[in-house]
């Protein structure tokens, strides 16, 4: 049973998705987002998939759920893939940050450079390196990948954009105009729209595994390193400031996003995504993290072991 997630019990699954939901309030939904604010606190849903397939689920899965910051992981192995590692880290770094998600502060700390593709300064810089001449077609450039590649169905939900771009979000606004200056990005408007546009890609839980699957049975060689790559900065960036505390709670690569989704990729084993909007101070789901810790914990499953 031990570091095979196709072994695992249902009745035992159901046990332990009943300890997390107790979990839910310590945790807060995000007010700057109106819809996210409207989400259901009690919607709850996980899925595990191992690499031959074998599929275990609990709760909401066909719920419509928006990325947000799990598309980040995803954003960093398609440019690894188009560009090259070298290309791309010279636009962004590799080094964890202690300072939240969104911070302006450490960006300026950092003379401009952004620190990892896990915090918003990392992946709107990246951002602007997608193909396509608008925030439009690049955002439609890169779901039709994703879509392509993983059997996904993931699209642009126009409310929840609308609902982003409804409360201006002078963080990052200020984080697109230091990029600029520092030369890191070239516009900061269609850069910042591009980013929305790409948070705002959403899809079912079994969708976000689909795509899982990418980082932990990459189809080639040259993807093989990709991926590890993207495992690193989830292991060591994925929780933000919270992240060196989960790597050794979970020791799994994991990547978390304000609209209660957290994802978990265990190399050469498989994906457990779980749902649950109420979030923990640094914007990570609590039920989410208390279930992934349980799940890794028990089945052996930490990377670090």
């Amino acid at each position: 049973m031990f570091k095979n997630l196709s072994n695992i019990n249902q009745q035992q699954l159901k046990v332990w998705v009943e300890q997390a939901l107790a979990q839910t309030k310590l945790g807060n939904l995000p007010t700057y987002i109106p819809l996210l604010e409207e989400a259901n606190p009690n919607s709850f849903a996980v899925v595990c998939q191992s690499i031959d397939n074998h599929i275990t689920f609990l709760g909401d899965v066909e719920t419509k759920v928006p990325l947000m910051s799990v598309i980040k992981p995803f954003l960093l192995f398609y440019l690894l893939s188009k560009f090259g590692s070298e290309f791309v880290f010279q636009k962004v770094g590799k080094e964890c940050s202690q300072k939240p998600f969104n911070s302006l502060e450490q960006l300026e700390a950092d003379r401009g450079w952004p620190r990892n593709p896990m915090i918003n300064s990392g992946a709107i810089a990246l951002s602007s390196l997608l193909p396509g001449n608008t925030a439009t077609q690049r955002c439609e450039n890169f779901c039709s990948w994703l879509n392509n590649h993983e059997n996904c169905q993931l699209f642009l939900d126009k409310n929840m954009l609308a609902s982003v771009s409804s409360l201006p979000n002078h963080n990052n606004q200020a984080i697109a105009k230091k990029l600029v200056e520092s030369g890191y990005i070239k516009d900061a408007e269609i850069t910042l729209d591009t980013y929305n546009q790409i948070c705002c890609l959403s899809g079912s839980i079994f969708d976000v595994a689909n795509l899982g699957m990418l980082l932990v049975k990459p189809p080639n060689t040259d993807w093989k390193k990709h991926c590890s790559i993207v495992q690193d900065l989830m292991t060591t960036c994925g929780l933000y400031e919270a992240s060196s505390n989960y790597a050794i709670k979970i020791g799994i690569p994991t990547k978390s996003s304000v609209s209660g989704i957290v994802l978990g990729a265990v190399p050469s084993t498989g994906v457990i995504i779980c749902y649950s909007p109420p979030l923990d101070r640094q914007g990570n789901s609590v039920a989410g993290l208390f279930l992934l810790e349980v799940i890794s914990r028990n089945l052996e499953l930490s990377v670090l072991c």
